[in-house]
């Protein structure tokens, strides 16, 4: 199998602009576009930012283990469909998916030679300012959000490796490193 790049971490981190970034530094990289049951965001295209499923088709396709990994996250369904991974891998192509801790820990199981990172706000208080600047989420979504990143937070001591996003280029550069040494 070719490389895969678990990046994980708390929601509001930067995880998706961290990721655009080294894609920028490491060409060749492709990012496993995750399915969803959530509703697309303003500017969000199917196939493109998420595979977006309605609630029966995404259990359909769990049930028919589909899924390399899969989690629910503030009321949604997210996974990774094993085809995004098993085409790169035939085609000898480098993999990064974004996924949440649970969906780590199950490509963790799977695939134990998959390298994970965890990507760590400088201060947890950060989150919260990152999460309002969307403005795509309600207040009582930014808070069920945070008390699952507490949580998030707590399992960082689980990866090999822990890239804090403080400053974006600095994040970036660290992960791309990452990323080359275990290609």
């Amino acid at each position: 199998m070719s490389s895969v790049f678990v990046i994980t971490g708390p929601s509001g981190v930067g995880k998706g602009t961290l990721i655009r970034a080294l894609r920028d530094l490491v060409p060749g990289l492709e990012l496993s576009t995750s399915a969803t049951t959530r509703r697309p965001r303003a500017g969000e295209a199917d196939g493109v930012d998420y595979h977006f499923l309605g609630r029966d088709e995404f259990d359909r396709r769990v049930a028919e283990g589909r899924f390399l990994e899969h989690a629910t996250y503030s009321g949604n369904s997210y996974g990774t469909l094993r085809s995004e991974v098993e085409e790169r891998a035939a085609r000898g192509v480098p993999v990064v998916l974004e996924i949440e801790l649970q969906g780590a820990r199950q490509v963790r199981a799977a695939l134990p030679e998959a390298v994970q990172i965890f990507i760590a706000p400088p201060d947890p208080s950060d989150l919260r300012r990152r999460l309002e600047g969307r403005g795509s989420d309600d207040e009582a979504t930014i808070e069920a959000r945070l008390a699952v990143a507490e949580k998030e937070l707590a399992a960082r001591d689980e990866f090999r490796h822990t890239v804090v996003n403080d400053d974006v280029d600095r994040a970036a550069a660290e992960l791309a490193a990452i990323v080359e040494a275990n290609r």
